[in-house]
């Protein structure tokens, strides 16, 4: 079971999403092992309940901000990373880029997204690729952008 365990948490595994833990290995689940001819190697099919990060389509997370650029920035939810595009920012944000700040200002200077803080985002577009899902999201609708500006105190909404 620890072998298991050391194997599949933490990996992707394509549509089912990223395995964040594995929860319960039911002892009549695991059948008897097939010895492998030329390596001695034994293979045990086993059935296991996981828990499971699998990002939906407009499913909305809070995500904590990463790495901030002058094309929008990246965020993560545990190990899914989320890009959001200037593009998909409020329009008082889509010139905001500070260079000198690494950070996207908001035009009135109340709203600061940098590396660090907390953001609620929406899930627009994801890829799965080999052992590795990736998403696409957005800030510019009701209720969505900065959520904790990072020092710990939950910002106005």
């Amino acid at each position: 079971i620890r072998l298991l365990k050391d194997e599949v948490e933490g990996i992707s595994l394509a549509t089912y999403g990223y395995v964040v833990n594995v929860i319960e290995v039911p002892e009549d689940e695991i059948r008897s092992g097939i010895i492998e001819y030329g390596t001695g190697n034994v293979v045990f099919y086993v059935s296991y309940t996981a828990l499971l990060l699998r990002p939906f389509l407009n499913e909305v997370l809070d995500a904590t901000v990463s790495q901030c650029n002058p094309l929008g920035f990246f965020a993560f939810v545990g190990p899914l990373r989320i890009f959001v595009s200037k593009h998909s920012m409020p329009e008082d944000m889509f010139n905001g880029f500070d260079g000198e700040r690494d950070a996207w200002v908001s035009e009135d200077k109340e709203v600061v997204i940098t590396s660090g803080c907390g953001v609620r985002l929406k899930i627009k577009g994801r890829t799965v690729e080999q052992g590795n899902i990736t998403a696409i999201g957005t800030i510019k609708d009701n209720y969505l952008g900065l959520i904790d500006d990072g020092s710990g105190e939950l910002a106005e909404q």
